[in-house]
């Protein structure tokens, strides 16, 4: 039996990684369970669950039809932009999956192959991710908001041989044409995809649905439609699952490869042990899917752990209002939320009285995390004043693609501190460096630094 105390599970995942993460690994189905749990390969990088058998999508949506669960609901889809909620069961997500998957193959799509998907903040996106999780594929989902230049930079780099896109997104009262924009890319690109798969929003607000190439623009919910459904494609736990591009510190884009094993290992984990929510329960993550926490906290999280998650096409503000996350927070019973220091920022300022917040009962939200940037203290207390709620900022980045420091609530009964990111996540071995590389005390500002294994960031 896991014993549930921060720092006992802290130190043995610190000094006995091997024994540790073999029994996170335990909780999740494998095809085959890795025998090897930690080698290092030729390139002195440390691999994990490398001759493990799996599959992310199923994990993500099969098992837990498998074990009864498939009427629970899986994805709630909200949309204040076009006044739309839809709720996806586990077994009508894995359903239409399986069956983009079965098209996405007949388009040539196999295992190891790269997609890049551009698409707005709709259920289709989160189908695409799985789809490709679902036979093996690569994804690369390139975040809505970049212009036509940097999504050719991404293709180039990637070289995708399908990219999904949609027609148009939405943003306030504006419409983001995103097939004119791709078009735009392709013609900058050097590298040219196969085909590109195009969801076709419903003509509002006036616009027109772009036009198509005929035999190289596919119709996504056509493909869906004539499909048959395919089952999940074994890989292994090093086996990519996706790219996801940050500029860092260099102004290039870098291309963050991220395995299959080690990081379903690492997201049940952290649903369980640092989020502290349960399967069954409703998890939202106020980002988008372009993003790391999107991917991490919108889809592939909260799916494993057994979680409702949320995705939310809209804003903090503006849609319609700065109550907006407070009104979704009610209508769909969250328990637990995640945001950005930016998300607050910009509700305090339309509504420092809380006079709209008062409007809604929370009563099932337990907790708020932040992330993103360092949350200034007055924030912080603003919004923990304002929730009476337990309020933890943590630190975490593309890289890592899941929390380094945190309080990890369902372990630690600490209390969140203003101005603080929390402790060492389990796995990470933190220290704070001066510029000669030495450890310093307590209290003083230096270099975050992280020792292996868990530091080995493949780009």
């Amino acid at each position: 039996m896991e014993i549930k105390n921060y720092q006992s599970m802290y130190d043995e995942s610190i000094h006995h990684p091997i024994h540790f993460w073999n029994r996170q690994a335990n909780k999740l189905h494998w095809f085959k369970f890795p025998s090897n749990t930690l080698h290092k390969d030729e390139n002195d990088l440390y691999r994990w669950f490398a001759d493990g058998s799996m599959n992310t999508c199923y994990l993500a949506l099969d098992d837990h039809i498998q074990k009864g669960r498939g009427n629970q609901t899986a994805l709630i889809y909200d949309s204040p932009v076009t006044k739309t909620i839809k709720q996806y069961s586990y077994k009508d997500l894995r359903n239409t999956v399986a069956k983009l998957a079965g098209g996405m193959q007949t388009l040539g799509i196999k295992k190891g192959d790269t997609v890049v998907i551009y698409m707005p903040m709709i259920p289709q996106a989160v189908m695409a991710m799985l789809a490709c999780a679902r036979l093996g594929a690569v994804h690369s989902v390139v975040f809505g908001g970049f212009a036509p230049h940097e999504l050719a930079l991404r293709i180039d780099d990637a070289k995708p041989k399908l990219v999904i896109s949609a027609s148009y997104g939405i943003e306030f009262d504006k419409v983001l044409p995103y097939k004119p924009l791709l078009d735009q890319a392709l013609d900058e690109a050097i590298h040219k995809p196969e085909h590109c798969l195009i969801y076709q929003r419903h003509a509002i607000m006036g616009v027109a649905l772009p036009d198509m190439k005929p035999g190289y623009d596919i119709d996504f919910e056509t493909l869906i439609f004539e499909s048959n459904p395919v089952d999940c494609v074994p890989v292994l736990g090093t086996d990519p699952l996706y790219v996801l591009y940050t500029s860092g510190t260099t102004g290039k884009p870098k291309g963050i490869v991220r395995d299959n094993g080690g990081h379903a290992v690492a997201m049940k984990f952290s649903m369980e042990h640092i989020y502290n929510i349960k399967p069954g329960e409703v998890f939202w993550a106020a980002s988008d899917v372009g993003w790391v926490v999107g991917h991490s906290y919108i889809v592939y999280g909260p799916l494993i752990h057994g979680c409702t998650t949320l995705l939310y096409e809209g804003k903090p503000i503006k849609t319609p209002d700065a109550g907006a996350f407070w009104r979704v927070a009610e209508t769909h019973h969250v328990n637990v939320m995640f945001t950005a220091p930016t998300a607050i920022r910009a509700i305090k300022k339309e509504d420092a009285e809380g006079k709209l917040f008062s409007q809604y009962n929370l009563s099932n939200l337990r907790q708020l995390f932040l992330a993103g940037e360092r949350c200034d203290p007055s924030t912080f207390d603003w919004i923990k004043n304002l929730l009476q709620k337990p309020v933890i900022d943590h630190w975490w980045q593309t890289e890592s693609g899941w929390p380094m420091l945190a309080i990890m609530t369902g372990i630690d009964e600490d209390q969140p501190k203003s101005g603080s990111a929390g402790k060492p996540v389990c796995g990470f071995h933190i220290d704070i460096l001066n510029e000669e590389g030495k450890i310093l005390n307590a209290g003083e500002e230096g270099f975050v630094a992280i020792k292996l294994k868990l530091r080995n960031f493949r780009a």
